[in-house]
């Protein structure tokens, strides 16, 4: 156990610089194990006390198809080349018939919220290989390969990245460190905004693709904690935003699970667990 926590740690080059500050947290188990999941990781990155809580440290550090986290990136790629000018970028629907929320035109704001894989195959064909794989190698997107089919590498496990690249990834989002525009930064946190409250600020996304019949399951974004107080000097109510980054991944041999009913739940559970956000009254 000490030899992988070390190769996590030295894995983990955006957050950690000593041991200390990674810590296992092998009591979330039994909120998955409530969910009926029993193969499955988690990894909360706390900027503010610089520390990493992790559930199952091998799977953090393994690599998995991102399926519908990666309309994070393509979302950024699209801003940042022009293909969108903006998240009201409206692509036709083609008329085939898929799921009902699907088959309209719409635009990126709606694309994003209802995960519509047409429109972001649309949009990655707009984009191009050429410019795709420029933009993947330079973010250092997990192992880099789209291979030939542009509308598929991150559905098919051509394109793999760990959830604790999803971290890292999600804390460059957050602070406007990718080599994105600010504009394209700040369009896709808020296509990425969930849940708005006097507490707190919920920000991400889910993803799921099957393999050897289990469903492999994301959740991937950051939460912002809303503290306010009185300022030491100004006397004058002050607010402070605290960021905490977040990725999970699952499997399950339950095809009819609600996945990102699941994901949430589950999420949500950690988040109370730690303080992060309120119980329900």
């Amino acid at each position: 156990m000490k030899n992988g926590l070390l190769l996590l740690v030295m894995g983990l080059g955006l957050f950690a610089c000593q041991r200390d500050n990674v810590m296992e947290q092998n009591q979330w188990g039994t909120i998955f194990k409530n969910q009926g999941i029993d193969s499955a990781c988690f990894e909360l990155s706390d900027n503010s006390h610089d520390q990493i809580l992790l559930y199952n440290l091998h799977r953090c550090s393994q690599r998995y198809s991102p399926a519908s986290t990666f309309k994070i990136v393509n979302s950024l790629i699209a801003l940042e080349t022009n293909i969108a000018k903006d998240e009201k970028l409206m692509i036709p629907w083609d008329g085939q018939i898929r799921r009902e929320s699907w088959n309209k035109d719409m635009n990126m704001r709606e694309a994003f919220e209802v995960s519509c894989l047409p429109y972001y195959q649309e949009l990655a064909r707009r984009i191009g290989r050429t410019e795709m794989q420029r933009w993947i190698d330079t973010i250092r997107y997990g192992n880099k390969l789209i291979g030939g089919a542009i509308d598929q590498f991150w559905l098919n496990d051509t394109l793999q990245i760990s959830p604790d690249e999803q971290v890292g990834l999600m804390k460059k989002l957050y602070f406007d460190k990718l080599p994105f525009s600010q504009r394209s930064h700040r369009i896709v946190r808020s296509l990425m905004l969930r849940e708005d409250s006097a507490s707190y600020k919920l920000y991400y996304k889910t993803g799921n693709t099957m393999n050897s019949q289990r469903i492999q399951a994301w959740i991937v974004g950051f939460v912002e904690r809303i503290e306010k107080q009185k300022g030491i000097l100004t006397k004058q109510d002050e607010v402070n935003y605290r960021p905490y980054f977040f990725a999970m991944h699952f499997e399950t041999p339950d095809t009819s699970m609600d996945y990102a009913g699941v994901s949430i739940n589950t999420l949500k559970e950690i988040l109370r667990e730690r303080k992060i956000i309120p119980s329900p009254r």
